[in-house]
């Protein structure tokens, strides 16, 4: 089962998603993780600005990747509270 790295910026709570060499708001950007994933979190933990590292267990869709757990589908959206904050790039009914 693929997995994707996720964590918050420390600065703004901006739910980012790693994409192998960097962070993005998208989780359609992020890249799936191996073996490697856990050696990543330990060195991106101390290296970074960026709290909660959690890697989240998704599934490949027509539409890119669709997190497994309902937290993180919500948090790949962006606020439930208020539609008008999603994120644009991914409709709220893709998740």
């Amino acid at each position: 089962m693929p997995r994707v790295l996720t964590g918050n910026r420390l600065e703004t709570g901006d739910v980012l998603w790693w994409t192998g060499n960097d962070w993005s708001l998208h989780l359609n950007d992020a890249v799936a993780l191996g073996d490697e994933a856990e050696a990543l979190v330990a060195r991106l933990t101390a290296a970074e600005r960026i709290n909660d590292l959690v890697l989240v267990d998704v599934d490949a869709t027509d539409t890119g990747w669709r997190p497994r757990s309902t937290r993180e589908r919500v948090r790949a959206v962006g606020p439930s509270v208020r539609p008008d904050f999603a994120l644009p790039s991914l409709p709220v009914d893709a998740i």
